[in-house]
């Protein structure tokens, strides 16, 4: 017979993943670290599998504990969904939500599947706008909430993620051999696209301009192409592209924020709980799995 996998058990093991160490998953969880190791020993004996290498003071994941984590959040994530949906108050209303489309395409789907199933009732209208449009939108109470991608211009409510941008390309071609570059760019003003331009003026790389759309499907059609290269953030790359990497003559670009911008005055509940769906989602996409104590 299949042994039953324990919530509480599973909670206690992302908190070990996601904050680094027992010690400080334990204050999380608010137990003792005694009793989050006993929990922990607990869960090996259930799956059969060792599931944290020690070496010296830094716990990591070992290969079956990093499978068993996307399970563990999957299953934990249900489990709130399940109990939300009968124990909290039912939400009415509508709201109205912006985003980038580079956003919208990729990570939306899954956020508002979620809220849908939790808060059925509330009907959500999706404007798929620039971040800087966007950010004045929401000032002038033309949207109730934004995703937007911040700079010193856009400053943002709250802060939910930090990105990566990263250089991809086609993993069927080899565009990015080329003696000078083609690359595919966002429009002007795009945080995005001068990080990139200021990347390869840096690396004294030669490239030109060979594509440019403030659509991210088109950026993205012509590195799936072989066209182009292009800089995106890491968590809404395609199937079929690949990071470039130093090896490859591109050096890192930098970090980004992901940031949310509320319209002004007192929020509703609708708002709140959308907000906090977007928020959670971004903050467990390829957290880090282990680290120092």
């Amino acid at each position: 017979m299949i042994a039953n996998l324990d919530i509480d058990l599973l909670k206690t093991f992302i908190a070990i993943a996601e904050q680094g160490s027992f010690t400080r998953a334990a204050d999380e969880v608010h137990k003792t670290q005694s009793a989050v190791s006993m929990q922990m020993k607990r869960l090996e004996d259930i799956v059969q599998r060792p599931l944290f290498d020690r070496d010296g003071r830094q716990n990591k994941l070992t290969l079956d504990g990093d499978r068993l984590l996307d399970y563990a959040r999957r299953i934990s994530r249900l489990n709130d969904e399940a109990v939300a949906t009968f124990t909290r108050p039912e939400l009415i209303g509508s709201i109205r939500l912006g985003t980038p489309d580079d956003y919208a395409d990729r990570l939306l789907p899954e956020i508002l599947g979620r809220f849908s199933r939790t808060h059925p009732l509330v009907q959500v209208d999706v404007n798929c706008i620039s971040s800087g449009t966007l950010s004045e939108m929401a000032r002038r109470n033309e949207v109730d909430l934004a995703v937007i991608t911040c700079n010193h211009k856009t400053d943002a409510d709250e802060i939910v993620r930090t990105e990566p941008l990263v250089w991809v390309t086609s993993a069927q071609h080899h565009v990015h051999e080329r003696d000078t570059v083609p690359v595919a760019l966002s429009h002007t003003g795009c945080i995005w696209r001068q990080m990139a331009l200021n990347a390869l003026d840096k690396s004294n790389r030669p490239y030109r301009i060979g594509y440019a759309s403030a659509n991210s499907n088109a950026i993205n059609a012509a590195v799936m192409a072989g066209l182009a290269i292009a800089a995106i953030p890491k968590i809404v790359m395609r199937p079929g592209m690949r990071i470039l990497c130093e090896e490859d003559g591109f050096p890192p670009i930098g970090e980004f924020e992901i940031g949310l911008v509320y319209a002004p005055g007192e929020r509703s509940s609708p708002v709140d709980a959308l907000a906090c769906h977007i928020s959670e989602s971004l903050a467990q996409l390829d957290r880090p799995l282990m680290a120092a104590e």
